[in-house]
């Protein structure tokens, strides 16, 4: 992307930032008030503006019910997408707020709310205001957590989530420069006081940022590691593509018994051992994508009972059940199956 990170964006950035997207039939903004969506507010429409053919935009304030402003700020969104001829509709969400694990959660119920706006408006695509600056402390902390490969590519500019493509254009544009954007439009803008609450994960990364900055670890630096982890990421993917139809020919994949040929599955990379795995567990197992931990500690079984030899009664080498399938290794054999119902407790 051009321009300096003091700059505001032009309408010939703008253009670039949008393209994608421009074929789609309609798009649902999720902004909040704040200037990173406000921003993305006013480029987004002065996009569509230039444009002889494109979406339909709507505006969607979600409102946690968590901050007594919250409300007057959907408000002001209301009134400025008013003044650029774009619906808006503010969504609350309501009923008991967990005690831990809050931006977790308002996370989750905010994209679950876009996801029914979208719905009710017609549009395949929800665009969120996502920047540099967001991805560099994504990559932060899931570094600090042990995250594999796909974790530390961070956020990617397209994803599937709750039936909804969420799409980020703003991604490789830092948050000075949507800032300054706003201020050349003279758009005012709040500031949430939960991104510099230090109770909350993201907002202490946030104030470490300068000083890493100043070694070198800016959110420049950082996204283009997490670009290149995602460049890395998907060459794996296709590599466990490959070894998916190997061990089919092998008999494998497409066995009505769920399993593989263990020799060939034991002769594959670690990596690739890995996330075959994770995608046979999700698929197999109907509780969702399993955690990476406790599957690099199903692969490490695996390895080390195909290692040894049989024993003496029967052919199972290894047998336990992870994410609802039943993962059971003989020497000829990998094999994994719907684990059975659990039995109700009686009484």
């Amino acid at each position: 992307m051009s321009g300096s990170d003091e700059a505001p964006i032009s309408a010939r950035e703008a253009s670039h930032l949008f393209a994608d997207w421009k074929a789609v039939p309609a798009i649902v903004l999720a902004v909040s008030g704040g200037p990173d969506s406000l921003a993305l507010l006013w480029l987004a429409a002065r996009w569509r503006k230039a444009l002889k053919r494109g979406p339909a935009l709507g505006v969607v304030t979600v409102d946690h019910g968590l901050r007594p402003e919250a409300a007057r700020e959907a408000r002001a969104v209301k009134q400025l997408a008013r003044t650029l001829d774009l619906p808006h509709r503010t969504l609350r969400w309501t009923g008991e707020k967990p005690t831990t694990g809050l931006p977790a959660a308002a996370r989750a119920a905010r994209y679950r709310l876009l996801a029914k706006a979208a719905k009710r408006f017609g549009a395949t695509h929800i665009m969120t205001a996502h920047t540099r600056d967001d991805q560099a402390e994504t990559v932060l902390m899931r570094l600090s957590r042990g995250s594999g490969i796909a974790g530390l590519a961070a956020m990617a500019r397209e994803t599937e989530r709750d039936g909804a493509v969420l799409v980020r254009p703003l991604l490789d544009v830092s948050k000075q420069r949507l800032i300054a954007t706003l201020s050349k439009a003279q758009i005012e803008y709040t500031t949430d006081p939960s991104n510099l609450d230090p109770r909350f994960t993201r907002p202490r990364w946030r104030e470490l940022m300068p000083r890493l900055a100043a070694e070198g670890c800016d959110s420049r630096n950082l996204a283009r590691f997490a670009a290149r982890v995602a460049r890395a990421d998907a060459a794996l993917e296709l590599l466990v593509d490959g070894a998916e139809r190997f061990l089919a020919l092998r008999g494998g994949g497409s066995h009505p018994g769920g399993g593989y040929d263990a020799p060939a599955f034991s002769a594959l990379a670690a990596e690739i051992r890995i996330r075959l795995l994770l995608r046979t567990l999700a698929r197999v197992g109907g509780e969702g994508r399993p955690e990476l931990g406790k599957v690099e500690m199903l692969a490490a079984a695996l390895e080390g009972a195909a290692a040894k030899p049989a024993p003496e009664r029967g052919q199972i080498k290894l047998k336990q059940t992870l994410a609802g399938a039943v993962i059971t290794l003989t020497p000829a054999r990998l094999l994994i199956v719907p684990a059975p119902p659990r039995r109700r407790k009686s009484g």
